[in-house]
Formats: C-alpha cells, structure tokens, sequence
C-alpha cells in the first residue's frame, strides 16, 4: 500500500490542506526535502534532481552533501539520466539521425550528466523508511524519446539501498546510460592518509584536456591500481574503471578507510559495470564538507559516441539497477 506524505517522516510534499510557506519565506535552492530515518540513520533527498542532499549516522556524516540553503555543487547525490560523464561537443548520431545536445559543460564544450539533473522530480511514495520520485524525460534538443524514470532510496539494516528504474514510452528503441554521483564523507581528515580500495581492473585513460576518452589500460604497475586497498597519498583521481572483480551477489564493492566512521563503502550490482572515482575537496563553506565521489555508472564516458555498454530499450521495456552505502 502506498504510504501517503507524513510530516513525522520528515516529507515537505505539497499538501493542499496545508499552508505554503509565507510569501517572506525562502524556497530551498533544491526545492521540496523529503527525509527518511531508521535507528540512527537520517536521510535527505530532494525535488530537484531527485538527488541524494544528506545521510547522518548518529549526527555523523556518512555523505558529504549540502546545506538546505545551497544548490547542489559538484554533481553531489545528484541522478545522471540518460547518460552519465561527458559527450563531446554535444553531438551523436542514432539510427541514422544525427543529434545536438546543449553544451551543459561550456568551458570544455561537452554535454555533461545527462538531462534530468536540474529537472524537479515528484514524491511517488514515502514510508518511514523509503522514498521514491519520478520523473518523465521528455523529447527535447538532442534527445527523441520519452522515458518515465523512478529512484527508490531505503534505509535497511546493511545502510542505505537506491534503486532506480527506466521505461521506455517511446515507439521506438532508445538508448540508456545511468549514473549517480554521491560522495563518501571525508571532512576533516587529510585525503592523503586515507586508505581506498577499489575493483577496477582496468582504467580509462582521457585527454588532459577537455576529459575524454582515449584509451583503456590494465591498472597494473599504475598509480590507479587499488585493488588491495592503498593509502592514497598524492595520487589524485577523476577516473572510470572497468573490469570491477565482484563478491556476493555480483556486488562491487569500493571502501573508504580512516573516515569519522571508520570506514564507508559504496556498492553495486551487476547492472554496473564501471564507476567513476573523483577525489574532491570543497574550497568554501558553501560547497559543503569533504569527499571522495564514488559513482556507480552502467556505461563509460562517451556511450552515446561508443555505443560501449550503452542499454538498448525496447518500446516498452525497462531498466532496474541497485547501488548501495554502507558503514563498516
């Protein structure tokens, strides 16, 4: 049964029985906030986006996002639909139809992130402990087809679970590529001393220039070889990864030690077979805390171009993948 908006649970959904905020009142950057909790957990998503702005453990954060009062920077918690990365000069063909997207990353002339990152999702469902939004995609510069996208964020006994999910309305087959861009918290501690592991086997290499693809390598004997989890150092990353080696369940798994909580992973299944590792760190207050941007991804920069890994759906047809975080 869906469970209707509950202020106890934390939701902002629109509620005709409910007065708006007074007309003096500020509207969030990010529009409306629904929150979760379960134990010590509290999380927060929001309108715009349908992105993930905030997960607590015990007032301790376990993502680095953003205050209320801020837009989204650097992607964080932000959902990455129909493509994830960067398409270069915005152009790709399709059946035999040449397309051109808005150049949403000016300063190297890419189409970056996909289209639905500024769109404002809808509250689908809310319960004590999950939320779902979705959105429709609609045909627009660059892009022909109609897709309906949900994300279901739930906080289980293994930490926080995301699922997302996209059919095809078209009458025709459209490509599809999902990404998400959530940061692993870091805050205070010096990225240099912290301890990562990672299951790529194999990395992208891009132009130092405008960030596009040129070639994959086996990580052995590189800088961008943790599978046995390595103290990070110096090395910094914005880097794809492929050839993930996966566990239980067809789960990669990426871990962070030496964090406020001892250590966070973020895992996936097998709907994803590349990620994306970013170690960023906030220059201002306003950016938000520290963080080390972990992003599950079904396709590599450049799909739409490559067609490598890119989901082909039918009229009809859908996608479901699941990542997930968790503590320990």
């Amino acid at each position: 049964m869906t469970s209707p908006p509950s202020r106890d649970a934390g939701s902002t959904a629109f509620d005709p029985a409910v007065p708006g905020p007074a007309a003096s009142e500020a509207a969030p950057p990010t529009g409306q906030q629904w929150t979760i909790r379960r134990d010590d957990d509290e999380v927060t998503v929001v309108q715009v986006g349908g992105g993930l702005r905030s997960w607590t453990r015990g007032g301790v954060d376990v993502v680095a996002g953003y205050p209320v009062d801020t837009t989204v920077v650097a992607g964080r918690g932000q959902q990455l639909v129909p493509w994830p990365n960067r398409i270069a000069d915005g152009r790709w063909s399709f059946d035999g139809t040449d397309h051109q997207l808005p150049l949403t990353e000016p300063k190297l002339h890419n189409a970056s992130h996909g289209l639905v990152r500024w769109a404002s999702w809808a509250l689908g469902d809310l319960g004590e402990h999950h939320v779902t939004l979705t959105h429709r995609l609609h045909p627009q510069p660059g892009w022909d087809w109609v897709l309906d996208l949900s994300v279901t964020y739930s906080l289980t006994g293994d930490g926080l679970e995301v699922t997302t999910t996209a059919t095809n309305l078209s009458a025709t087959r459209a490509p599809y590529g999902y990404g998400a861009h959530p940061y692993l918290h870091v805050g205070d501690v010096d990225l240099d001393d912290l301890t990562l592991t990672l299951p790529g086997s194999t990395f992208l290499e891009v132009s130092p220039d405008r960030l596009l693809p040129v070639a994959t390598h086996p990580v052995d004997g590189t800088a961008y070889d943790f599978r046995g989890g390595r103290v990070l150092g110096s090395t910094d990353l914005d880097t794809a990864f492929t050839d993930l080696e996966r566990g239980v369940g067809g789960r990669w798994e990426a871990r962070l030690d030496g964090v406020a909580l001892g250590s966070v992973a973020l895992w996936a299944d097998e709907g994803y077979g590349w990620m994306q590792v970013f170690t960023g760190r906030a220059t201002s207050a306003t950016e938000g805390s520290n963080g080390i941007a972990v992003e599950p991804m079904t396709c590599p920069p450049a799909a739409f171009t490559s067609g490598t890994d890119l989901v082909m759906l039918a009229p009809g047809a859908s996608h479901t993948g699941t990542w997930g975080i968790r503590v320990g």
